[in-house]
């Protein structure tokens, strides 16, 4: 199963383009603080992780503010160049 659930900050958002197949898209940027526990011992993490968002979710995107925290969810795949990955983002809290 390919899914993940993410609380997170929107610490970055692009202008709303079309894809080929006339979809709007969305490319986001967002950053993720917490603190778990590995192996018995709290851990602190912060990641930054890029997220695309394609279809009607992207309309609830562009109307949230940079530096609001929301929980968003989707699957995670490859960039177009292959390197890196992406959160695709599916649903908005």
């Amino acid at each position: 199963m390919n899914r993940l659930v993410l609380t997170a900050q929107l610490v970055e958002r692009g202008a709303v383009r079309y894809t080929p197949a006339g979809l709007p898209a969305l490319d986001l940027s967002l950053k993720h603080e917490s603190e778990v526990t590995q192996d018995g011992q709290p851990r602190k993490v912060s990641m930054e992780i890029k997220a695309r968002a394609v279809g009607a979710i992207t309309q609830r995107l562009a109307g949230i503010e940079i530096g609001s925290s929301h929980g968003f969810a989707g699957f995670l795949g490859s960039q177009r160049n292959g390197r890196g990955i992406v959160f695709h983002v599916t649903e908005l809290d």
